[in-house]
This record gives C-alpha cells, structure tokens and sequence, in this order.
C-alpha cells in the first residue's frame, strides 16, 4: 500500500539534509580520515594495547598518588563553591524574602540586589571549568590549584541556582509562617525550608562532587594536575594499557560518589 504521507517524508528528508551539508562541510567532517592506512595501524596498536591495562607496581603507584589529587581538587573546589554559593542562595531566594510579606511583591532594591547577584552567577556557570583553568593556569601556574580555583567559580554558580530552585519548590508554609513570626532568614531556612528540601539537595551536592572529579580529570589536559595531566601525557605517547588503567580508575570513582550519594539519600531519609 502507498503510504499516503510520502510527499511531506521525502521533503522532510531533502530539507534536513539541505541543512545539514553546509554544516558537515563548515566543520570539515571527513569521515574516511579513519580508513586511511596509516590511522588504521595506529588505532590497532593502540587498542591493542588498551585491552591489557598497564599494571606495574610503580605506574600503579603513581596512579594512586594521581588519584588522590583529583578527588582533592573536586573536594576542595565543591567546597569553595559552596561557600560563595550558600550565601547568593539567601540572597536571590525569593521564599526567604521578608519584603515580600504581606503584599507579596518584593520591595525596589531587595530585587534589584537579587537580580544583579543572579547575574553574576550566570556569568560564573556560563563559562565553562575549562575555560577558567587555562586562565588560572596563565596566572598560577600549573599544578592542581587552577583546577580548584576554576571548579570553585564554575560550580558556585550552578550550586547556587539549583540549591534556590529546590528551596523555593519546597513547601512555604512552615517557611512563611517563621518569617510572619519575626523569625530571622536563617532560621526560617533551617527550620523552614531545610527539612523537606534536605535530601534533594544532598544529592544535587554528591552529584556535583562526581562532576568535579570528571571535571578536575578533563582540567588536567590543559595543565591543572590530577589523572588527566597523567593520562594527557599517555596519549601522547599512545600507551593504551595506561589509558586504559586510568579510564578504570575514572569509572571506580563515579560509582564511589554514586554510592555515596545513595547512603547520603538513605540515611537522610
């Protein structure tokens, strides 16, 4: 049987594929770079490699110490980042408002403080934690403080709306009932918005250190430390048992900090 849409299938086709040949030929993709003879025998020397993951007492050793850098640099940039982000929370939460009381519009300058502080954390969380370590590594130096530094600036943003948005999807009654009261901002928060809201937030928290680790392995390509200045070096010199190894090692400590988050979840629930 014919099918009776095929005119607007095939002109569908033909308009997708209109738009999508310029862009193909802009980017330069150029597939059949991958069957060239000499990519082919690189590639198989390489995954040959990789099959068998290097495990020699001293690179396995150094992975470690690698390793340990990494988790501290995400430990201490999700900890920077929340301290700035913590605070902008109070500020740019429109649950936590006293001048809305009442009347239930925010007072002039109350809202413009907000919004000039939600500007600044767009600013921070629209630059990517890449971008920030190759100018900290232009100031600093290289080495792991870079990577800390960016982590902390990137993710104070992004902490900060996510931690407002779960507080202001939380009830308002016991929130707006403190504040009616004459209770302060923060024990409204504590007691208010906090209870309800607490497990959500701690694993938005647990699922950011596990970004961060993934985030401080990519910052290590430009110079900022951890496992993936050690894994940049590896592929360089095509040693696949060594990416290889370090790949595991990434992979152990995403389901490290899932697992942590699960426990988090449960004992909080």
């Amino acid at each position: 049987m014919a099918d009776p849409a095929w005119r607007g299938r095939v002109t569908a086709f033909v308009v997708a594929l209109l738009l999508l040949w310029p862009m193909l030929v802009y980017s330069e993709f150029k597939p059949w770079l991958l069957l060239d003879p000499q990519s082919l025998a690189a590639a198989g020397r390489f995954l040959s490699d990789f099959a068998t993951p290097a495990h020699s007492p001293e690179f396995l050793a150094m992975v470690l110490r690698e390793t340990w850098q990494t988790v501290a640099i995400a430990t201490a940039g999700l900890t920077l980042a929340m301290v700035a982000a913590v605070p902008a929370t109070l500020v740019i939460n429109e649950r936590l408002s006293v001048s809305r009381l009442g009347t239930g519009v925010m007072h002039a300058l109350p809202a413009f403080v907000r919004q000039s502080v939600r500007w600044v954390l767009v600013l921070l969380r629209s630059v990517p934690e890449l971008v920030w370590a190759l100018l900290f590594v232009r100031i600093v130096g290289l080495g792991p403080t870079a990577g800390v530094l960016a982590i902390a600036l990137t993710y104070s943003g992004m902490l900060a709306k996510v931690y407002a948005e779960i507080l202001e999807s939380s009830s308002a009654h016991a929130t707006d009932a403190l504040l009616a009261n004459g209770a302060g901002r923060i024990p409204a928060l504590v007691y208010g918005a906090l209870p309800d809201s607490a497990p959500e937030l701690v694993s938005y928290t647990v699922y950011r250190w596990e970004c961060a680790i993934r985030g401080s392995a990519v910052m290590g390509f430009v110079g900022a430390g951890g496992l993936g200045q050690r894994m940049d070096e590896s592929m360089r010199m095509m040693a696949g048992g060594e990416v290889s190894t370090i790949l595991i090692v990434l992979v152990l400590l995403v389901a490290l900090a899932d697992l942590v988050s699960k426990i988090l979840r449960k004992w909080l629930g």
